[in-house]
């Protein structure tokens, strides 16, 4: 069978469960649907964004602190925490972890500032 034969079968296959009613969901189809790498990844910036909210955390400190991960996912996770948060009366605790402070390095012995 040619490949264009074989395109119009497959494509037959998918019209015809579309329109018969199937529950046809594209993203069971292995190597179709969204990558699992990026929806880990947006998950994890969600997570993060709520983990902030609920630790009295600005948004600013919560970029700051998560500096490669999506700030839209971030806000996003924020977001949907402040609003869980304020419908059920929770308060938030406050973070005792703070940023990790990148060291300085110290200047070798026969130096000097000026």
């Amino acid at each position: 069978m040619s490949p264009s034969k074989r395109l119009a079968a497959g494509l037959i296959v998918v019209a015809s469960a579309t329109l018969a009613g199937c529950e046809f969901d594209i993203e069971k189809i292995p190597g179709l649907g969204p990558d699992p790498v990026v929806l880990a990844r947006e998950a994890d910036a969600r997570a993060q964004g709520a983990a902030c909210r609920h630790g009295l955390r600005s948004i600013e400190d919560c970029f700051n602190l998560n500096p490669r991960s999506s700030k839209a996912q971030i806000f996003t996770g924020w977001k949907e925490m402040d609003e869980y948060m304020r419908t059920n009366k929770i308060d938030g605790q406050k973070a005792t972890v703070e940023a990790p402070v990148t060291p300085t390095r110290p200047r070798p012995a026969g130096s000097s500032s000026s």
